[in-house]
Order: structure tokens, then C-alpha cells, then sequence
């Protein structure tokens, strides 16, 4: 048996790719995701686009020296410009720019702090929207704790984890295999998981709220010493590796210092189950047909519910 992904490498969705905070006027940066080389940008006036790289002209790398002039980016090669649909609105020594010369403008969404992008291998517009997350930004919520991973696996064995009920006792140290249930809405997949947990105070009873929107964004909501919701995204950067961002909020408590203190011990004991996870995905094999026991938890509908995100 060999190491092997047999599913489409890259699956349609939503996907981070910065945090708008991140990304002010006139900012201009290189990305590589989806296996292609993308540019990321935001205009004078306020416009995020995220463009394929290389310009259409003769293929320099926009986010390689590109420069933002008012509402387009200008090529570091002969200087076209592109506007924010994509269309060329000035070559500077001639009169006539290709009524052809176009950049692919992919579908962009600034919520939740987020910037994510909307990709589908055969260019179908989306056909659903990223939540609004109604704790980012609330008064009783923390500002961002932001985490970020590269990891050699695909979006679909990590999204495996949420419905895998017996790694989290023999791989995490839960007290007890969680007991969960999953449901699919279209391209929502939620998870409801109920579990003992160690603390320093004795046995506590825990809670796992999942909500995942394709592979590309999450919404994980944590109940027991405190509570805490977690958004995630895992994009697929080649046919090999992930980039994977956690941004974690805590629900304030009444003291300033045990909301810090708490909520670093819950980051801290989630980034320890990353990397107990890690070496896992980082060697396993994808089995289409696994030889599965009725308390595995419901993989088989997970991967029902996959199945939409790739072509054909």
C-alpha cells in the first residue's frame, strides 16, 4: 500500500487567504494556492481583488513588483494597467489596448475579518456564501488569537478528524470516546460532539459545536471551562500541502486576566492536538474502503457529503 489521495486534489469552495486587517490601500502581495500563482491586491479606493498572477501581455508576475495606481494594478513589465474587472484600461505607448486582454478575477469576500476566495476547477460561480459569525467583533468576545500551519496533507483527511469519534480518546486523551452525531444541509456539514474532560479543577463535561462550509471554512464552538469558537480554513496549496489558519475568540470572563489565561491554555492545548494529528495525516494513506466498526462515527456520511466538492 502506498501513500495516495484518490479524490480531485482541489475541491471547490470558499478559502482564506489573508486577513483583511492584513491588507491595506495600495497593498500588493504574491500568493500561490489551487496549484497556480494568484495576486492579491486592494485598490486606492478600497477594492480587494485577487487576480491570476502572471499578466496576460507577455506573463510577468503581477505580485512581483505590481503597483496599485487609483482602481487598477499596473504591470512591473510594460506598465498595462488592469481594473478590478479584470479588463485592461491603459497600455501607456499605445492608443488601442486589446479589447481581449483580460485578467481572471476570482470571486472575493471580505466577512469575518477574513478574506477568502471562491475556487471551483471548472470556473462555476458560487453558489453559497460565507456566514457571518455573529461572536467576531462583538464587545463580550476577544480580538483574534491567530495560528497558522503548513501541513503535508488534503483538506478532506483533516476534515475527517470532526467525525472520527475514537481518535480523540486514543490519540488526544479524552476521558471517554465523544459521543457525536452528524447531520448534512447541502454544503453544510455539522457535528455535535459531547465528552469527558481532565481539567485542573476534576472531570468536566465538554462540548464540540462543528459547522464546516465546504472544506474551506469552519465554525467550531467549544463549551467547558470556557467558551471559545475557533474559525478555520484549509486550502490546498499543491497536490501535496495545506495552509491552514485558525483564528481563535474567547467569550470574556469577568477578569481581564483569567479571560487571557484561560483562553491561552485552551489555544495552547488545541495547537497540542494539531501536532499529536500532524505526523498522522503527514503519513497515512487514503482508503476508499476502510474496514470500519459501528462506533467509528459517521465517516461514510462525511465522505457522502464530499463527494459534491469535486468535478464530475
Amino acid at each position: 500500500m502506498t501513500r495516495s489521495f484518490p479524490f480531485h486534489p482541489f475541491p471547490s469552495g470558499w478559502y482564506q487567504v489573508a486577513y483583511v486587517d492584513d491588507v491595506p490601500a495600495g497593498h500588493v502581495q504574491a500568493l500561490h494556492y489551487f496549484g497556480r500563482d494568484l495576486v492579491l491586491f486592494r485598490t486606492e479606493g478600497g477594492a480587494l481583488r485577487v487576480f491570476d498572477a502572471h499578466c496576460v501581455h507577455l506573463g510577468a508576475h503581477l505580485g512581483v513588483g505590481g503597483k496599485v495606481v487609483g482602481e487598477s494594478l499596473r504591470c512591473p513589465f510594460h506598465a498595462w494597467r488592469w481594473g478590478v474587472d479584470g479588463a485592461c484600461v491603459e497600455v501607456p505607448y499605445s492608443d488601442r489596448p486589446p479589447a481581449a486582454a483580460r485578467m481572471r478575477a476570482w470571486p472575493v469576500r471580505e466577512v469575518n475579518g477574513l478574506v477568502m476566495v471562491f475556487h471551483d476547477e471548472t470556473g462555476v460561480a458560487p453558489g453559497w456564501e460565507v456566514p457571518v459569525v455573529s461572536e467576531v467583533g462583538h464587545d463580550e468576545w476577544t480580538p483574534f488569537e491567530k495560528r497558522r500551519w503548513k501541513i503535508r496533507t488534503q483538506p478532506q483527511e483533516m476534515a475527517e478528524n470532526a467525525v472520527d469519534r475514537a481518535h480523540f480518546r486514543y490519540v488526544h486523551g479524552t476521558l471517554t470516546v465523544p459521543e457525536s452525531e452528524a447531520e448534512a444541509d447541502g454544503p453544510v456539514l455539522r457535528v455535535r460532539s459531547k465528552m469527558k474532560l481532565a481539567t485542573p479543577m476534576g472531570e468536566m463535561d465538554g462540548a464540540i459545536e462543528s459547522d464546516a462550509w465546504g472544506f474551506g471554512f469552519g465554525v467550531v464552538r467549544f463549551q467547558g471551562i470556557v467558551e471559545t469558537v475557533l474559525l478555520s480554513s484549509v486550502v490546498p496549496i499543491d497536490g501535496e500541502h495545506v495552509d491552514v489558519w485558525f483564528s481563535f475568540s474567547v467569550k470574556k470572563l469577568p477578569s481581564r486576566g483569567a479571560t487571557r489565561g484561560v483562553g491561552a491554555a485552551l489555544v495552547a492545548d488545541i495547537e497540542k492536538q494539531l501536532a499529536e494529528d500532524t505526523p498522522i495525516w503527514e503519513n497515512k494513506a487514503h482508503l476508499t474502503a476502510p474496514a470500519l466498526c459501528p462506533d467509528d462515527g459517521p465517516i461514510g456520511l462525511l465522505r457522502r457529503w464530499a463527494k459534491q466538492f469535486y468535478p464530475g
